[in-house]
């Protein structure tokens, strides 16, 4: 991760004089969506270079210690040993950038990379994921534990009311307890886009997030109607544009709810690569929340080694 954001001080002054141009936003993106992002002979490349960005992530009610410990796995070797020997990429130390699981299941994700020699981080949801309408002080006490397990990583949700019904200062106030609470792990705050309104809610919960501190924002939980789209992305990505050349500081940002292909991962690189820049393009300022994604990335190196695609056996799955 990148160096933890300090925050600001509140500046309502500045949220107050918001308002995004919604037309304009809706035709920057359909022009990252109609524009083929890659060539052919580079995909394989940028394609290996997503896997670096993917917060590979569980979370089911039916999660078990076991298939925590298959994600684990599949997070510290997520492309198949022949393929990248093929592309002479085998020994770079390929893996996932992250293995994200809820609270409960977070000393087993820490146990299985333990015993597997792997320092990927472990990331936890927390404060009442994914709605967060809990006592603040249960969600709190949430990412205290998550932390004590052994998280390094603290994926929190917002109360969107005080989004919904403008009190900044209380979103403020929150953000800041969350920050505080996490300790020396980074605070991952997810807007939950897709339930705010508009985007010009989206930009200012963005700019009371990365005042109050956190070290990046996420679109959603992936659990609402509407996840990441690349409208409210243009809309974070230049709310954060702003608050690096205001403040300096670099912070990160996740897309996450239904980012499930390989060419989608292209499109978002290419978004980032385009709005903030090639700085932003690594793990610890980007990152991907995705659970299928991986798969088919791995199906498409499948096909740029192998010339096929491959049949369900082929690949293991995590």
């Amino acid at each position: 991760m990148s160096a933890r954001n300090l925050g600001t001080e509140l500046d309502l002054s500045w949220i107050s004089k918001i308002q995004v141009n919604q037309p304009a936003v809706l035709r920057r993106a359909e022009q990252i969506q109609a524009r083929r992002m890659v060539k052919k002979e580079w995909q394989a490349a940028w394609l290996l270079k997503a896997v670096t960005f993917i917060d590979l992530t569980t979370l089911s009610g039916d999660d078990t210690s076991s298939n925590v410990q298959r994600l684990c796995y599949k997070a510290k070797y997520p492309i198949r040993e022949d393929l990248l020997k093929a592309l002479n990429v085998h020994d770079k130390g390929l893996t996932t950038a992250a293995v994200c699981v809820y609270p409960a299941r977070v000393c087993d994700a820490v146990k299985a990379l333990k015993a597997a020699g792997s320092t990927i981080p472990v990331a936890s949801v927390a404060t009442g994921f994914p709605a967060g309408q809990t006592h603040l002080k249960t969600r709190l006490e949430e990412i205290r534990l998550a932390v004590e397990d052994g998280a390094t990583e603290i994926d929190v949700v917002i109360n969107r009311t005080l989004v919904l019904t403008g009190q900044w200062e209380a979103l403020y106030d929150e953000i800041r307890q969350f920050r505080k609470a996490c300790g020396e792990a980074h605070l991952k705050t997810i807007l939950a886009t897709g339930e705010l309104g508009s985007l010009t809610n989206v930009y200012k919960a963005s700019m009371i997030a990365m005042m109050a501190g956190s070290d990046f924002i996420k679109t959603s939980t992936g659990k609402e109607t509407v996840n990441a789209t690349f409208p409210v992305a243009i809309v974070m990505l230049r709310a954060i544009r702003d608050f690096f050349w205001k403040t300096g500081n670099k912070i990160g940002f996740k897309p996450a709810g239904g980012i499930r292909s390989a060419k989608d991962s292209l499109a978002w690189l290419s978004l980032i690569k385009e709005e903030l820049g090639d700085e932003w393009l690594t793990p610890e300022l980007f990152r991907i929340g995705a659970s299928t994604l991986l798969s088919d990335i791995e199906r498409q190196i499948y096909h740029h080694v192998t010339g096929r695609y491959a049949a369900y056996h082929d690949l293991p799955m995590s």
